[in-house]
């Protein structure tokens, strides 16, 4: 893969006529080869503070270097103990570059980014002695990663095994985190650039540690991002980033408001990128969904994929590797040079969309609604009374949702409620693992109701498409699936459970989601897996 060719093919040849105006707008204002060389002043002056602090992320190629061998030595050292099992604690833009580098080389990494007691249960219950936790977070106050490390710690103690000896942070320089780690002796402590936003973190400590300790190639991953480099800071009609960038934007000046992501082979033979359009689509509903405009990325399976291969006027299908079926544009590449490539386009569209593609002013919102149930728990107990029972499923509504009837006619005239050219978000806090068939709702909603449907798993959607949900376009509706816990686990020196933080974080999103003015259904299954089959029987249901 480090030799692939790195390049952006517009199949459609409208769309390529439209993107020409855009890439020249481009190249005449020299905006690559400014960005290349953190010229902060390119969003305006509202966006100029936070980017004079968000642009290192250009040059990681060359600054992440020493990271390699501190890697190295220390990957060294834990197998030398007999510890090889890497757990990863974080979450966005901590966890979902690690996902894919460690999915595209094909090493064991196991992602803690979710507060399902049962998700986390699982990982405890791997071989302790064979453990490390890379906890990774910018100022440690992240709840999810901050819950796993005390839960892992105590579980280490209980074990008789040295819990400082067994868990490495990844954080910023002089957070309240590192001070946190130094106090209590953990193993090693990397400190990343702090001029780097989360979502554009994955060449950084960030995305090389827990990817490199698990065993993958991240100096190759530099070579493959370096080797792009020069060919995306060029002021260039045919930089790949200036003609992705130009092409998204012209569709969407033409009412294509959605990137539908699918990962395919490369023309060169090169693996497929595992879990690349998830990480994609952070990095893009982030950084472009505010000001009620942006960007909003659909992820789905493959080419043939409801939403892709029948994608309308509303939607522009991308394919990363060789473009087939519908796809418009093909994006080709090795992985290091991708993460670099989008990077750059992500930027670019937001000089020509007009936003700060590095502030996330809404995702805070869902966190505060959260911590305020989390401080009033009698909101969480009891307060709860479902509109409908149908089987195993409990239905709760925002203010104008129909919850009268059976669970397939709530969903028919819910899924009805979206516009035309807008877009049904499928929103599950369960088990990634054990409830892992929910994903494959996504195709059956988009299948059955012919609008655009994004999945994610909660709330590590919060930390990426909960942005867009907020400040983007205001044409979704969302449907959140939520399920009993058979078994909580309690969250060390803390007044609340994984379960009840795990609720308290569904409830608060929806809470700001119709604050917004969005339809929010809840469906509660009281037997998850009883509850799921009755579920998707009532989606194909619905679209009959």
């Amino acid at each position: 893969m480090a030799g692939e060719t790195t390049g952006v093919e517009i199949v459609d040849a409208a769309l390529a006529g439209e993107a020409a105006p855009f890439a020249e707008r481009l190249v005449a204002d020299q905006v690559a080869s400014k960005l290349a060389s953190q010229d902060a002043t390119l969003w305006g002056p509202e966006a100029e503070s936070e980017a004079s602090i968000r642009l290192s992320w250009t040059t990681l190629h060359k600054s992440s270097r020493p990271l390699i061998g501190e890697i190295e030595a220390l990957r060294t050292d834990l197998r030398s103990e007999g510890v090889d099992r890497v757990v990863l604690a974080g979450m966005g833009g901590s966890s979902l570059a690690p996902e894919v580098i460690t999915a595209t080389d094909g090493v064991a990494l196991t992602v803690l980014d979710t507060t399902d007691p049962g998700q986390v249960a699982d990982a405890l219950a791997g071989d302790l002695e064979r453990t490390v936790i890379v906890v990774s977070s910018k100022s440690g106050g992240t709840v999810e990663t901050d819950s796993h490390r005390r839960i892992f710690a105590k579980a280490f103690t209980d074990a008789g095994i040295d819990a400082a000896r067994r868990i490495v942070v990844v954080t910023d320089p002089g957070s309240p985190f590192a001070e946190l780690s130094e106090k209590e002796g953990y193993r090693k402590v990397f400190l990343a650039d702090p001029n780097v936003g989360g979502r554009y973190s994955a060449l950084t400590a960030f995305g090389l540690v827990p990817a490199g300790l698990a065993g993958a190639d991240v100096a190759r991953l530099l070579d493959q991002a370096a080797s792009a480099a020069e060919t995306l800071a060029a002021d260039s009609v045919d930089n790949p980033a200036v003609k992705l960038a130009a092409a998204w934007t012209a569709a969407h000046e033409k009412g294509a408001e959605k990137v539908v992501i699918a990962t395919v082979p490369s023309k060169e033979g090169g693996s497929v990128l595992k879990g690349f359009a998830d990480w994609a689509e952070q990095l893009i509903a982030e950084s472009t969904g505010k000001q009620g405009t942006g960007l909003l990325p659909v992820a789905v399976e493959g080419p043939d994929s409801p939403g892709f291969a029948d994608a309308k006027d509303d939607a522009t299908p991308v394919a990363v590797g060789q473009a087939e079926g519908t796809a418009k544009i093909s994006v080709t590449g090795s992985l290091g040079a991708q993460f670099l490539l989008w990077e750059f386009a992500t930027a670019l569209a937001g000089r020509l969309l007009g936003i700060n593609p590095f502030d996330q002013p809404d995702v805070e919102a869902a966190k505060k609604a959260a911590r305020s149930l989390l401080d009033n728990p009698d909101k969480l107990k009891g307060g709860e009374k479902p509109s409908t029972v149908d089987g195993a499923v409990e239905v709760f509504g925002s203010e104008g949702v129909s919850t009268e009837g059976k669970l397939a006619d709530i969903l028919r005239a819910f899924f009805d409620s979206a516009p035309e050219t807008g877009y049904i978000a499928v929103q599950a806090y369960l088990d990634r693992l054990d409830d892992a068939s929910t994903s494959l709702l996504r195709g059956e909603v988009a299948k059955r109701t012919g609008r655009q449907t994004t999945f994610g798993w909660g709330p590590r959607f919060l930390h990426s498409t909960g942005q867009y949900h907020k400040g983007g376009h205001q044409n979704g509706v969302f449907l959140q699936i939520t399920g009993a816990v058979e078994q909580d686990l309690d969250v060390p020196d803390r007044p609340y459970t994984l379960g009840v933080l795990q609720h308290a974080q569904a409830l608060g999103d929806g809470q700001v989601l119709a604050e917004h003015g969005r339809p929010v259904l809840r469906l509660h299954l009281t037997d998850r897996a009883a509850g799921l089959a009755e579920l998707v029987r009532a989606v194909q249901e619905a679209g009959e």
